[in-house]
């Protein structure tokens, strides 16, 4: 199963997270299938730009979005 999820990149206490798409048995910051944004919580307010396109076809597809994903989305009403 595909899963839609955040991997950490950026050192410690400076953390940026890639969205992305990955099988679920992966490991967090494993080989992903596809990029789909980035979330910067650093900054004010906290950036986050997304492949809107790209994160609903792999909705339609039968990808799941974990917990912390599908808060960023949802605040931005993306999905």
């Amino acid at each position: 199963m595909v899963k839609i999820r955040l991997a950490q990149t950026g050192a410690k206490n400076s953390r940026k997270y890639r969205i992305v798409a990955i099988e679920e048995g992966k490991r967090r910051d494993g080989r992903t299938i596809e990029l789909l944004g980035f979330y910067d919580p650093q900054v004010n307010p906290p950036h986050l730009s997304i492949k809107r396109d790209r994160v609903s076809y792999w909705l339609s597809v039968g990808a799941q979005l974990t917990d912390g994903t599908k808060k960023l989305l949802s605040e931005k009403k993306i999905q």
